[in-house]
């Protein structure tokens, strides 16, 4: 029988059959009353793209958007389980598949950031804890979502004379018209890659926007590893697509702003890796952050 992995972030939700290697892709997650039922549907459409048929032996997915409510995980968990016929079903966090995919050793600190952020540090002995993934009215500090709002409102200020003047400003983008948007997180955050490519051209309002961002990023970095025991260095990766489309960008004021122990190291394979890994093998170190489902 066929394994399955998925790794549901807010741009798309990516699927993997086992062992084949069939890919299959869904929209990613909104925000919203109706958002598992959106998600189950996301889950669907990658699903028959990828040609998934038969009974499944285990499906190991990582969301964004997790349900929190009491008893929610374990009923969206059964929801896929029938879905796609499958025996057995290991739900979490996207912050787990990341960490998972990123150090297979299973200890460091992994910071996952594309429209939004979330930090997971494991210790040695299997303890762990989450950082910010606070979403992006509370939290996400670093995110392509601050990003991309904080290049928003330096576009609004530049406008209105309330602030420096700033490439940014040049967008045929109006910003206010991004309230009628029902993915207006993600909308959002599609305007971090324009003000990446303005601080690279030298514009200084967009420059001292990424200098924030990394600020952010690296004190999420810190707090995360203060939690683990011993002194000595910690390995942390830093992944998903805000990372993957700034590189050194991004990654060298990060570095600059880090305490002594963090040690940044290059991710061993991505979200939808460690789903894999998860639906593979033991849950291991992250069984306390697992939902199992079985029928």
């Amino acid at each position: 029988m066929s394994r399955i992995a998925i790794d549901g972030g807010q741009s798309a939700l990516r699927l993997r059959v086992l062992p084949s290697g069939r890919t299959g892709e869904g929209p990613g997650y909104t925000h919203g009353p109706d958002a598992l039922r959106r998600m189950l549907d996301a889950i669907g459409a990658a699903a028959a793209e990828a040609e998934v048929t038969g009974r499944i032996e285990i499906v190991a997915l990582g969301l964004t958007g997790y349900p929190q409510a009491s008893g929610a995980a374990d009923r969206f968990a059964a929801d896929v389980g029938e879905l796609l016929n499958a025996d057995e079903v290991r739900l979490t966090q996207d912050m787990v598949t990341a960490h998972a995919g990123a150090l297979p050793e299973g200890y460091g600190v992994v910071v996952a950031a594309g429209t939004g952020l979330v930090c997971l540090a494991v210790d040695r002995d299997g303890t762990w804890r989450k950082l910010d993934g606070h979403g992006y009215l509370f939290g996400d500090a670093g995110s392509a979502f601050a990003i991309g709002r904080a290049g928003l409102v330096a576009v609004q200020r530049s406008r209105d004379g309330r602030g420096p003047v700033t490439k940014l400003a040049d967008t045929a983008l109006d910003p206010v018209t991004l309230y009628r948007s029902s993915t207006l997180v993600d909308d959002v955050a599609r305007f971090a890659p324009e003000v990446l490519r303005c601080a690279a051209e030298g514009d200084p309002v967009a420059h001292e926007l990424v200098v924030r961002a990394a600020e952010d990023i690296a004190e999420t970095i810190g707090a995360a590893v203060a939690q683990l025991t011993g002194e000595g260095p910690v390995p942390v990766a830093c992944v998903g697509g805000l990372f993957n489309g700034a590189g050194e960008q991004l990654l060298n004021p990060v570095r600059d702003a880090l305490p002594s122990r963090a040690r940044l190291t290059p991710a061993a394979g991505n979200s939808l890796d460690g789903a894999e890994r998860l639906a593979s093998g033991p849950a291991g170190t992250y069984a306390e952050l697992i939902v199992t489902h079985r029928r």
